[in-house]
């Protein structure tokens, strides 16, 4: 029986993770900020021997220690640690202040390394133990108007793929599960910067055109996206149920896709083919409009 804690765990990819999870033998922690807590209740998640329903903002020092040090008191420690909880910001590069960008590594980076940080000593004392964190393709490669969230996922799988070595030799497995496009609301849950959120109003800034034309590409391609939460979610647990996970694992088709066009592609080649992939690209700039 494996000691399992889910950050962001009351929607999305998070919960249906957790779904899948309960009743498989496993203790659970789910968690998430305090005022999401009522989701739970409604998925007929509550307290019982084997799930422990906990508040957790995970830029918090103090209820990430809390939440770890309940679990070595009570359960022996963590086995499993998914670090799922995220947030996107989207803007582009001119439009984000350091306080924004800062705001989307805590989330993104800071949080899940130092979830692992406090977790990690039990593993190596039990020589065992497993940490997933949710990356995106968005680790891979980069978008217009994302250059934030993806800094912020390139540093996670940087991290992660440096953690993957270093805590092999006590059998401590770390994977990166990278989902691209998936089919559902999570592209209205977007969080615009404040300067990003201005010129995406105004037809006359000079990055509208970034703006309009991403925002309908994206909206476009998740809603007809072929992975779902819940089959993400199933590709979460087959991993946490594998003897040895690898480091990556692409979640998604069109993770697939972009991973081989990445490795297969010269770079000039691959980047040229990704450049007049953008949508409307060639209307970019006011004069062309």
């Amino acid at each position: 029986m494996a000691t399992i804690l889910i950050t962001g765990a009351s929607t999305g990819l998070g919960l249906a993770t957790a779904k899948l999870l309960h009743g498989r033998g496993h203790r659970l922690i789910v968690t998430a900020r305090e005022q999401s807590l009522g989701r739970f209740a409604e998925h007929l998640f509550t307290a019982t021997d084997t799930v422990v329903v906990r508040p957790l903002d995970v830029t918090d020092a103090e209820q990430r220690e809390r939440v770890v040090l309940e679990a070595e008191k009570h359960w022996d420690g963590i086995d499993v640690l998914i670090n799922n909880a995220g947030v996107a910001y989207r803007a582009v590069f001119e439009h984000v202040t350091e306080a924004e960008r800062l705001a989307q590594f805590d989330v993104n980076f800071r949080a899940p390394m130092e979830l692992a940080r406090l977790v990690l000593p039990g593993m190596r004392t039990r020589r065992r133990g497993k940490i997933l964190n949710v990356s995106s393709v968005g680790g891979m490669m980069a978008m217009p108007t994302m250059s934030i969230y993806s800094a912020s996922k390139f540093a996670l799988e940087g991290a992660s793929e440096a953690l993957y070595y270093e805590v092999r030799p006590w059998n401590i497995s770390v994977t990166l599960i990278e989902p691209g496009f998936i089919n559902s609301d999570g592209f209205e849950k977007v969080r615009f910067t404040t300067l990003g959120a201005a010129a995406r109003s105004e037809p006359h800034s000079d990055y509208y055109a970034h703006y309009h034309h991403m925002d309908t590409f994206i909206q476009r391609i998740m809603r007809r996206a072929w992975a779902t939460p819940e089959s993400v979610a199933r590709t979460i647990v087959r991993t946490v149920e594998k003897r040895r996970p690898p480091l990556r694992v692409p979640a998604t088709f069109d993770a697939h896709l972009f991973r081989a066009l990445r490795y297969l592609l010269p770079q000039r080649l691959y980047h040229w083919v990704l450049y007049h992939s953008l949508p409307g690209v060639r209307h970019w700039t006011n004069h062309d409009r």
